[in-house]
């Protein structure tokens, strides 16, 4: 029976084993001094994404691959924003809204089933659009751009981060490292990693100005470390939820983005736009 690795697919089945291995916010770490917690970590990459977007009291933010919800509720805590976070995942609705609900947020932070390459909500109904580390298993990434851009006010901003193409692979070298891709695939879903520079030209082709970008690469690599060390940590939770092959699979596709890494293959990115008054 083929496997389904589209990015709904994949979160319904890892969201519950990930919580273990990543941490509640579910995204990569930024190690600024380099002994910090994952905890710490994750809350450096979010904070990045925090003021790349400018967020003020009294906006509207549409969370673009919301995952568990975490950031969306921390968001709407601490910053008094209103947020509508998207996925195409039913458990991560679920889990979600049963986040949003614990923490006494469901009047400011709403999660709906939808597609970020095709949300349909209105024209122009943001201040906001946050995209943190799920555009790389968007395929149509130029869909994904296109929408962040059209459901933005004048004068609002986009901010995205994730895992970018460093350099270009030729073709041969994909075909000789055809069982790493597989692995990774296993493990993390399908993906297509862009440059920052194809971002960035999606991001202006579509309006936007962008106005900071920054390469995390070095920053994240201690991610994997970490990710590792919980595997082992949370090993009976994580095979009890996820099932013994796919945790190994877990461990092997972090080794090989720890490689990957190293060698200057892939790394991780962060961008921040604006939509110009009057556009």
């Amino acid at each position: 029976m083929a496997v389904d690795y589209s990015p709904a697919s994949h979160y319904d089945r890892v969201t519950q084993a990930w919580q273990y291995l990543l941490g509640d916010e579910l995204h990569y770490g930024v190690f600024d001094r380099g002994d910090e917690d994952l905890a710490e970590a994750t809350g450096n990459l979010t904070r990045r994404m925090i003021d790349g977007a400018g967020l003020e009291r009294g906006l509207t933010v549409l969370d673009v691959g919301c995952g568990t919800g975490a950031p969306a509720c921390d968001l709407a805590e601490r910053y008094g924003v209103e947020v509508v976070g998207i996925t195409t995942s039913p458990v991560g609705v679920e889990t979600a809204t049963r986040r949003a609900a614990e923490r006494g947020l469901s009047d400011r932070v709403r999660f709906e089933l939808r597609d970020g390459t095709a949300n349909g909500l209105p024209d122009e109904s943001f201040d906001r659009v946050w995209v943190l580390e799920s555009s790389h298993l968007m395929r149509e990434r130029e869909a994904l751009v296109a929408e962040c851009a059209r459901v933005l006010r004048p004068g609002g901003r986009m901010v995205l981060c994730d895992v970018m193409r460093m350099r270009e692979i030729p073709f041969q070298e994909v075909r000789r490292r055809t069982a790493e891709f597989a692995a990774l695939r296993a493990a993390f879903g399908s993906a297509r990693m862009d440059t920052m520079a194809q971002y960035v030209d999606l991001a202006t082709a579509n309006g936007l100005v962008v106005d900071m970008t920054e390469d995390l690469t070095a920053a994240t690599l201690k991610t994997f470390e970490h990710w590792l060390g919980n595997a082992e940590r949370y090993r009976d939770e994580a095979t009890a939820a996820l099932g013994a092959e796919s945790l190994a699979e877990f461990e092997e596709g972090s080794r090989i983005l720890d490689a990957l890494w190293r060698e200057g293959t892939l790394g991780y990115g962060i961008f921040s736009a604006a939509k110009p008054e009057g556009a």
